[in-house]
């Protein structure tokens, strides 16, 4: 259960699927190579992705300010830039923060 993650001249970019309108705001284990991401925020207008940025930024442990949306704007596959991590340090990150029973992470 890896995630691609991909280097980037400002950190790391991390490849997301996003469910918006989803029951709850989780992270689940990674799945084809991305990151699994539930927010029950609709997909209108960009709140989705603030939501999924947030909630990224609290479960790794970082400011708001260091994760920004990349690409997928309006896509379900989305990249996100984690400023300020190599993709060693994201990796070992995401391994801490996704459950190996797989029920992922509620917030």
């Amino acid at each position: 259960m890896t995630v691609n993650l991909e280097p980037h001249p400002e950190g790391t970019l991390l490849p997301i699927r996003a469910h918006a309108g989803a029951r709850r705001n989780e992270i689940l284990p990674p799945q084809d190579g991305v990151l699994r991401v539930s927010v029950t925020q609709a997909p209108e207008g960009g709140k989705a992705n603030k939501v999924i940025a947030v909630l990224l930024a609290k479960a790794l442990g970082l400011r708001k300010s260091e994760i920004m949306l990349h690409s997928g704007e309006t896509a379900r596959r989305k990249k996100f830039l984690v400023r300020g991590l190599s993709c060693e340090e994201l990796g070992v990150k995401i391994s801490e923060l996704v459950s190996t029973d797989g029920t992922g992470l509620h917030h």
